[in-house]
Formats: structure tokens, sequence, C-alpha cells
């Protein structure tokens, strides 16, 4: 993107849409826990969803500049999982200090 020659908006998503509860599953996953020890949903808390489909469309990244997802949803669930986990223990190690 830094490199295409005129500055332009790109969207960078997958072109796949995923619901919340699905992030918070292979999130959980992830970490090796279970959501349900953990989490409670409160139904007023809970609302109509405004717009019948969020999705990225990364058609024109792809046209303009030839880029193309590489992770999928699982992945990049996890990878970002993984570096709060590793970032936890860092803070944890250095608060020990």
């Amino acid at each position: 993107m830094l490199q295409h020659k005129n500055p332009e908006d790109f969207v960078i998503g997958t072109g796949v849409q995923h619901s919340v509860q699905e992030f918070v599953d292979e999130a959980f996953l992830a970490a090796g826990l279970d959501p349900k020890e953990f989490l409670q949903i409160d139904e007023k808390f809970m609302r109509p969803s405004e717009v019948d489909t969020l999705t990225g469309d990364y058609s024109k990244a792809k046209k303009l500049i030839g880029w193309e997802p590489k992770i999928d949803f699982k992945m990049l669930v996890k990878k970002m999982v993984d570096h709060d986990i590793e970032l936890a223990k860092r803070e944890k190690a250095f608060l020990e200090t």
C-alpha cells in the first residue's frame, strides 16, 4: 500500500464473515479455556443487528496492489491470542522483578 503510486484507501480483510461468538469461541480455544467458565451473556445488552452484513471486500487491494489474505480467521485469532499471552507473561515477569 505504501508503495502504491497514488494514495488510496484499501480494505484489508478476508472476505469471509464471522460473528462475535465465533471470535470468542476461537479466542478461548486458542487460550485453552472454556468460555462458559468465564463469560455470562446478559440479554438486556443484546441488540438487533443494524446492518445485514459486514464483510471486508479486499477486491480493490487485490486488483491494484495484488494483495490477498495469507492467513484465515482461525489463524488470525490464534496469533492475536498468542501475542497477548506472551505480552502478559512479559508484563508478569517485569512486575516480579
